[in-house]
């Protein structure tokens, strides 16, 4: 049997790897990103919290009043309109 026993949830704190995934971005992309993390035992963590919180604060794609921050969005991550 390993370290750790296996889990079916995701886990609240995330490394840097797993965070990337979870946005589905970069790791390099995931860096650049204005997120905080936590620390525990000397770890950077993101915290999945966090994590939906700067997702769901995201603009749409289509909504007028803010197709300036779409397209700073868009910038942000190497793509054109």
């Amino acid at each position: 049997m390993g370290k750790h026993a296996p889990i079916s949830y995701q886990p609240r704190l995330l490394g840097s790897q797993e965070a990337a995934t979870y946005l589905g971005v970069s790791e390099t992309t995931l860096r650049a990103l204005e997120i905080p993390r936590r620390i525990m035992g000397g770890r950077k963590l993101f915290d999945r919290l966090d994590l939906d919180r700067y997702a769901s604060e995201l603009p749409y794609e289509g909504d007028k009043a803010n197709a300036d921050e779409v397209d700073l969005c868009d910038q942000h991550f190497g793509l054109k309109r």
